[in-house]
């Protein structure tokens, strides 16, 4: 679940089933297929997508976003904790004068501990990687 950056960090691969991250894998796939590129630089560019993703998401975004609905189903798992809402509705605050509202049919949210996901893996931590 975790791959490993430049200088021995490490981040989370989840981002990888997202619909840019499934296109970005499946073109890098086609590149490999027809021998353009090797599978070795396709790693590569799938831990720096992981990288910036992660990067980006953490500086990028400032958004309080409060979410009400029906929870499916839960679960925790090596750390990680998955949940599924149904009929969810977000409401995203700092978006302007009012808060915007959005609605789902269904939603997963996946949680992690904060943190270098390597050290989070082999379980040391400290009280700022128990923040989920």
């Amino acid at each position: 679940m975790a791959t490993s950056g430049t200088g021995g960090q490490s981040y989370y691969e989840f981002y990888r089933g997202s619909s840019i991250g499934t296109a970005l894998t499946d073109s890098l796939d086609e590149l490999i297929t027809q021998g353009d590129i090797p599978p070795q630089l396709a790693m590569r560019v799938l831990q720096q997508f992981d990288k910036s993703l992660t990067e980006s998401l953490q500086k990028g975004v400032k958004t309080k976003t409060n979410v009400k609905g029906h929870l499916a189903t839960y679960r925790l798992c090596d750390d990680v904790w998955t949940f599924v809402v149904k009929d969810p509705q977000f409401k995203m605050e700092g978006t302007g004068s009012s808060a915007e509202m959005v609605t789902a049919p269904r939603i997963k949210i996946v949680a992690c501990k904060a943190g270098d996901a390597q050290e989070v893996k082999k379980g040391g931590g400290s009280k700022a990687q128990d923040n989920y």
